[in-house]
């Protein structure tokens, strides 16, 4: 799991980067920024996934509702907010304005990439061939 964990998360927060690019691309207003917040959710489960590959699905999507919000809540110190100005990278990854209803969509999209993960591995769990126990 490990060995095959780590590249899937990898693979998984590339996707979830194109899929947000293609929201923005495709869609506007209240659809693209909502979408957005759960993508972002859905990124930090697999950045926490990447990190840590044996965490129980649950708990890695508690940990991703807890980086989520807490960034969300930073916003109203205003660092981000002053980072911002100067990086777009710091924009990207920490917003700017506290925005209450973010931190619904980052639920929405932490317990979304849970259940997947969830699923994920019941499936692979399910469909790997234990060889015999020699005698």
């Amino acid at each position: 799991m490990l060995i095959r964990g780590r590249p899937a998360a990898a693979g998984a927060a590339v996707a979830v980067v194109l899929a947000g690019l293609g929201l923005r691309a495709v869609a506007d207003g209240s659809v693209a920024k909502y979408g957005g917040d759960a993508l972002y959710a859905v990124l930090v489960l697999a950045l926490v996934v990447l990190v840590a590959p044996r965490l129980a699905a649950a708990r890695a999507a508690a940990a991703a509702l807890a980086v989520s919000w807490a960034v969300e809540f930073l916003q109203l110190t205003g660092v981000p907010a002053d980072l911002s100005r100067h990086s777009t990278v710091a924009r990207l990854v920490l917003g700017s304005t506290f925005d209450a209803p973010d931190l619904l969509w980052y639920a929405v999209g932490a317990a979304a990439g849970g259940l997947v993960l969830w699923a994920v591995r019941a499936r692979r769990s399910r469909s790997t061939v234990r060889p015999l126990p020699v005698l």
